[in-house]
């Protein structure tokens, strides 16, 4: 028999992929959405749909959960009501996801839950692992905050993994969306000075690295899913204009970006330099290690999976 997956966040850039794989390998999926049941299918294939969490109370049980609820952390300006909503939407859900995991008649096996490299706060050009010690900034604090609300249920016997996901290169969507049509134009540069790190991966990468926290016993606890290669924000650019086969001759001052965007002006204009030191040394294998052969696959058109 197949086992059984619930996982939120499904519908997502990275969650509808992840979906699609789980079927290809024959898992039963539940999505927990607050989209249409039928969107849900439409975007994730043949899986249950349900909309509250709280269908789920008192429910026999899944084998694995994957977490991965949260509104996009760049798709409004920092307000103190967005942030607000970030947080509800990471840490109020997985509250909620423990307490109805607590009432199943049995636990699951595992829980692989979202997080961010945002964790770690700006690190500036210091090699990050999952050893590397936070700087205290927003993005800390809701990273943190976000897995412990996952944790307590370690203490329940159920493995707990975090996936420190770095920024999500793949086609159809995401950031990259937002970024291609002005270097498209000719109109693409560097952000403020370009040497501030992004740690960027692609999304098959992620998906990957989801399923191989779900399916390895040895696996617990946060891991950076990130590239072992590691860009700054210049040489993402000049890779990104490469690829479109454009100029990036037009940066953005740091100024500029600061009175636009504000306090999410540092998600730009600040990085870390992360390293998937855990996945590696576990033997994960990434199928897209090189940044260009990344950005081709996921802007250029007809370029192979």
């Amino acid at each position: 028999m197949s086992k059984r997956i619930l996982i939120t966040g499904g519908t997502g850039f990275i969650g509808h992929v992840l979906c699609r794989e789980l079927l290809a390998r024959n898992y039963q999926l539940t999505v927990f959405s607050r989209q249409p049941a039928e969107a849900v299918k439409s975007s994730c294939g043949r899986v249950e749909a349900i909309r509250d969490l709280q269908q789920l109370r008192a429910h026999p049980g899944y084998d694995a959960v994957i977490n991965l609820a949260g509104e996009g952390i760049a798709d409004k300006r920092w307000s103190e009501a967005r942030k607000q909503e970030l947080r509800d939407s990471r840490i109020g859900v997985t509250e909620t996801l423990v307490e109805v995991i607590r009432s199943w008649e049995q636990a699951p096996e595992v829980l692989v839950s979202g997080s961010a490299v945002g964790f770690y706060g700006d690190q500036g050009a210091a090699t990050v692992t999952e050893d590397t010690s936070p700087n205290d900034e927003f993005t800390h604090r809701l990273c943190r905050d976000w897995e412990n609300a996952a944790k307590p249920l370690a203490d329940d016997g159920v493995r707990v993994c975090f996936s420190r996901t770095g920024v999500v290169a793949g086609p159809d969507g995401g950031f990259l969306e937002r970024m291609v049509l002005p270097f498209k134009l000719g109109l693409g540069g560097r952000l403020g000075s370009g040497k501030q790190y992004m740690p960027w991966v692609h999304r098959d990468d992620v998906v990957g690295a989801l399923i191989w926290m779900m399916e390895t016993p040895s696996a617990s606890g946060p891991f950076n899913a990130v590239s072992p290669n590691p860009a700054t924000n210049a040489e993402f650019t000049r890779s990104l204009g490469k690829v479109l086969h454009r100029p990036t001759l037009f940066p953005a001052p740091a100024p500029a970006l600061k009175v636009a965007l504000g306090e999410m002006a540092r998600l730009l204009l600040t990085g870390q330099k992360a390293v998937p030191e855990k996945l590696s040394n576990q033997g994960f294998q990434f199928r897209y290690p090189d940044l260009e052969q990344a950005l081709s696959q996921s802007v250029a058109p007809g370029s192979p999976r």
